[in-house]
């Protein structure tokens, strides 16, 4: 006899069981099921008291058009292995979305493996997703020091210079009071800023941990500049490394906002490495286009083609654009753009600009 599964929100016994569950799943204790517990909606599947499947979702708003846009961040989701192949997992994405919609996400973005999967339930990948490795002798040589500052340690004005800079592009996380301290937790981070002290224009988080055979390894996870000036002198500061990294690791959206290595490539040897993609999908399209930034400068209305979640699918809409306000409705007129699931998901035509930091 099969009894009916109940998803539920996890309580303290349920919470626990999860946490073991998502390690026997992933091979791996999950430590951000500890780390987010406070901060996170953690809903479970439950048959006969044990839980079979779990999942993470934050609400936190993320960047587009300069405008903050609730967003639902799903993270650390699971299936037992022994319960894989029953469709479980969409049950419990739709149940884990209803509840961070009902708290105001338009959008809903997650890392995953299974990129595949997911694109058929409506997520799509906006914008490839690399990680670069450069040897730490090329940025050494190919970047002259500069006499700014540099201080070790995360300030409040460090991250007002973080969320500054975050405006300026396309997808990343407005990120809440807890982020930092979560995220040097997570990954032992060590943080330097650049600049004058009450005013910094750069700040670097990197990870460091020992190397199989010797040295260190050395992985950016934050790079943040205001201009060419505070990359020269972060990027040397990463070169001066050398005798302890080889290799300078940049991980996924943690490369420069200027373009200071593509005017470089003769002086080094790039490598970039595939990861999992950024996953997309709008939930509310027209609060979406309300709520993200659009120029003041900007009046326009125009017929858009819009690419369904389902293959082959393709819906009509009117986008109004006045004076930094903007709104789409359903329309029965062919549009004069066609934009497909991996070109709307921010919301205009405009292109991702830069990949999106946040929970995975």
């Amino acid at each position: 006899m099969v009894h009916a599964i109940r998803i539920v929100q996890a309580d303290n016994e349920l919470w626990q069981q999860y946490d073991d569950l998502a390690t026997r799943s992933y091979g791996h204790p999950v430590g951000d099921i500890s780390r987010l517990r406070p901060h996170a909606d953690i809903r479970v599947a439950v048959r006969d008291g044990r839980v079979i499947a779990g999942g993470l979702g934050l609400l936190a708003p993320q960047h587009f058009g300069g405008a903050p846009v609730p967003s639902a961040l799903l993270s650390a989701g699971c299936v037992a292995p022994e319960e894989r192949g029953a469709h479980l997992s969409v049950d419990m994405l739709t149940h884990r979305l209803r509840h961070l919609r009902d708290q105001g996400a338009v959008i809903s973005t997650m890392w995953t493996t299974s990129g595949r999967y997911v694109r058929r339930l409506g997520w799509e990948a906006p914008t490839p997703v690399f990680a670069w490795s450069i040897t730490a002798e090329d940025l050494k040589n190919a970047f002259t020091r500069t006499a700014l500052p540099i201080e070790h340690g995360r300030t409040q004005e460090a991250d007002n210079l973080q969320r500054d800079l975050a405006q300026q592009w396309n997808g990343l996380v407005l990120r809440p009071d807890w982020w930092p301290a979560w995220t040097e937790g997570k990954h032992a981070l060590t943080t330097y800023r650049f600049g004058p002290p009450q005013s910094p224009t750069g700040l670097l988080a990197f990870a460091m941990k020992r190397s199989e055979r010797h040295g260190m390894t050395l992985t950016v996870h934050d790079f943040w500049a205001v201009d060419e000036e505070t990359v020269r002198a972060m990027m040397t500061f990463l070169g001066d490394h050398h005798t302890r990294a080889p290799v300078i690791h940049f991980r996924r959206s943690a490369l420069p906002p200027y373009p200071a290595l593509l005017h470089n490539l003769h002086r080094y040897r790039p490598t970039a490495e595939a990861w999992h993609p950024w996953m997309l999908r709008i939930l509310d399209l027209q609060e979406a286009v309300r709520l993200r930034g659009w120029p003041t400068s900007l009046s326009t209305t125009v017929p858009v083609t819009v690419e369904g979640e389902e293959a082959g699918s393709w819906q009509e809409y009117l986008l109004d654009v006045h004076d930094g306000t903007a709104q789409i409705n359903r329309a029965h007129t062919a549009g004069e753009v066609r934009l497909t699931r991996r070109q709307w998901p921010s919301g205009t035509p405009a292109a991702t600009r830069r990949q999106p930091q946040h929970a995975s």
